[in-house]
């Protein structure tokens, strides 16, 4: 329920909310399709989602007098965004200057800028956008410098990653570095390999243009290995480059045939081609966590690997307990990668595994301070468990008063009131762009008192020497997570730390695959949980009630828990990706392994991380509820091979 306390707190926002901002409903302009503002101006954003500019000339025009009046013209101006003038641009930009908003229409206008190659305009306009977050205006920028005789064939190696991601920036970036001199026939054909990885035919299919490749053929290699195959191994780069993408196509079907292809072809494949070759088959084995993998992956010396390639090179040695491997696999990353915490924490292990003891700590010494499950793991290889930083000073209603005030934060909280949670969620993060760290505690005490936990969570996760614990980890709803748990005997913390993640505490938050409320049930899982438990048949709409909620999620980890042995570790990756996956992903292991080893190498991006995120939220969780220092270690555990329930659930 509730408080009075902060029912008032609500009502003096709204009232700060509308002083501060020109009146929602005052001279209302709608027409009967549209009865009240906030309407009209979802109508406007729609139209200019749709680039129809009459549509939103027409919407916007009744919203003269609307609470945010920057998104108005921003909707009105985007929807002819191809049309519109410089001067047009640049007044919006003039008049909205340090707004988030300003900030989102410069990165439109670099787009088209760069498509225009308007170079002086946007060599002006690229210094002044913020965030500089879109790889493709990254792409322009370089391809800008790259006209002018600067050398950025390195910076564009390192960028350009994710063929996905690239859309027409990144296109003209590499057709731009080739035709200047500084990428090759072998850049041309990595970034081929980048794409066919992640099954990325249209990229593909524009790289191999440049090579005069018809774009059938790449196509067919990533999409139809078989018919490439089919053909045999004939002369030229081109044939052997997509022969091997071909391979390691196939081996996602067969790792076991495509390793026998390749043996049958190796007489006419360079030593360097056929290192290419079992990388590529030893990748697609490595998802599958065969055993055989470990094998393909001694093959490939000198191969040039992927992001991916290297990271699960690392992870099939580790599954196997072959530390030399680890050491060299993650000693040849790319800087960027190998600084990650992961695999400065691993690397850490294996220098452990050789001795050498005081180079492991301070390997695990520069990742302590991070509360994260790698810098949680790397203090405990030190020797201490895992606390609660001691807080700061208290914050007064001097300090939080001013954030109501904020222009963002209004903003915002518009925003989360139309449920526009991008738009909400971007103008809250600009704001603490400008923030001290006593500020961002601030702020995230005003969320919590606006009840916005996500933004309280993402906002007190910021500071790096002050802390508030109890923002990071809030445990609303106490008194019902309680008996829920203790009545079923499961652990209070690990259902929080699973909450934290799955949701944010937003009550009505809903996953893209139809998962809802706090603990994002699945409309079949919430089904056969309420029938275990005898309350029978329920409606959808019953889920997202928070009671109900809690009561059928925390029996589904209940009942997940008792089929997995009591593994947080393998109940936690069944909450997520179904129970059955984490039951498979057990068998192939060829020993037993700590929990740490097996949720790296979990295949799915999605569970990996969400194992490591919900049982380092849980070690949290514990330190502050029980107010003792705590394991993560311990909280992994051990997984096995083989489970006593193996094949005998019907847990969906």
């Amino acid at each position: 329920m509730t408080s009075v306390s902060t029912w008032f707190g609500r009502i003096a926002i709204l009232a700060t909310l509308l002083t501060v901002l020109p009146a929602a409903h005052a001279d209302k302009k709608t027409s009967s399709f549209f009865p009240n503002e906030d309407d009209t101006f979802l109508a406007l954003r729609d139209a200019a989602r749709r680039n129809d500019a009459a549509k939103a000339t027409e919407f916007a025009a009744r919203l003269s007098n609307y609470a945010i009046p920057s998104y108005v013209d921003y909707y009105r101006l985007r929807a002819h965004m191809v049309s519109a003038s410089s001067s047009e641009i640049r007044n919006f930009l003039d008049r909205y200057n340090g707004s988030a908003i300003a900030d989102r229409l410069r990165n439109d206008w670099l787009h088209d800028l760069g498509t225009q190659q308007d170079w002086t305009t946007f060599d002006e306009q690229y210094p002044l956008f913020v965030l500089n977050d879109d790889i493709q205006v990254k792409c322009f920028a370089l391809v800008s410098r790259a006209v002018k005789g600067q050398n950025v064939a390195a910076e564009a190696r390192t960028l350009l990653l994710a063929p996905r991601d690239y859309g027409n920036g990144c296109a003209v970036l590499i057709s731009t570095l080739l035709s200047y001199g500084q990428f090759d026939t072998d850049d041309l054909w990595t970034q081929i390999r980048l794409a066919a990885e992640t099954h990325s035919i249209e990229p593909a299919q524009r790289i191999a243009a440049l090579l005069d490749i018809p774009g059938n053929q790449i196509a067919h290699a990533i999409d139809m290995p078989a018919v490439t195959l089919l053909r045999g191994l004939k002369s030229g780069r081109a044939e052997h480059e997509m022969f091997l993408i071909a391979l390691g196509r196939s081996a996602k079907a067969s790792h076991e045939k495509a390793a026998k292809l390749l043996n049958n072809a190796s007489n006419k494949l360079t030593v360097q081609e056929q290192a290419l070759g079992w990388a590529q088959i030893a990748l697609a084995a490595s998802f599958q966590l065969a055993p055989e993998a470990l094998g393909y992956w001694y093959k490939t010396h000198g191969a040039p690997l992927s992001y991916e390639g290297h990271q699960w090179k690392v992870r099939t040695a580790l599954r196997n307990g072959d530390w030399p491997l680890v050491k060299s696999a993650i000693e040849a990353m790319p800087a960027p990668l190998a600084n990650e915490p992961a695999w400065i924490y691993w690397l850490g292990r294996a220098l452990l595994a050789e001795g050498k003891q005081e180079d492991a700590k301070k390997l695990w010494a520069s990742i302590a301070d991070k509360t994260n499950f790698y810098g949680q793991l790397a203090l405990e290889e030190m020797g201490q468990k895992i606390t609660i930083p001691k807080a700061g000073l208290p914050l007064t209603t001097a300090e939080i008063g001013p954030m109501a005030s904020k222009p963002g934060f209004m903003r915002a909280l518009k925003f989360f009131t139309l449920n526009l949670r991008f738009e909400g969620t971007r103008e809250w993060n600009w704001e603490l762009r400008k923030m001290t760290e006593r500020e961002h505690l601030a702020a995230a005490e005003f969320a919590r008192q606006n009840n916005i936990l996500d933004r309280m969570v993402y906002t007190s996760d910021k500071t790096k020497t002050e802390f508030d614990f109890t923002q990071r980890f809030p445990s609303p709803f106490r008194d019902r997570m309680i008996a829920a748990t203790q009545k079923i005997g499961i652990d209070m913390a690990w259902a929080y730390g699973l909450i934290r993640q799955e949701s944010r505490f937003l009550l009505n938050a809903r996953s893209q695959v139809g998962a809802s409320g706090l603990m994002q049930l699945m409309p079949a899982t919430a089904k056969y949980v309420a029938k275990k438990i005898g309350m029978g048949n329920i409606h959808q709409n019953q889920v997202n009630d928070t009671d109900t909620n809690i009561l059928l999620g925390t029996n589904y980890l209940s009942m997940v828990l008792n089929d997995l042995d009591g593994s947080q570790a393998l109940a936690t990756a069944a909450y997520n990706a179904g129970p059955g996956r984490p039951r498979a992903w057990r068998l192939t292991l060829p020993r037993p392994v700590e929990g740490a080893i097996f949720a790296e190498s979990i295949p799915f991006t999605e569970t990996r991380g969400y194992v490591k995120n919900v049982l380092s939220n849980a070690t949290y969780y514990a330190a502050l509820f029980e107010n003792k220092p705590q394991s993560l270690k311990a909280r992994l555990g051990t997984v096995s091979p083989k489970g006593s329930s193996d094949g005998t659930s019907d847990l969906p």
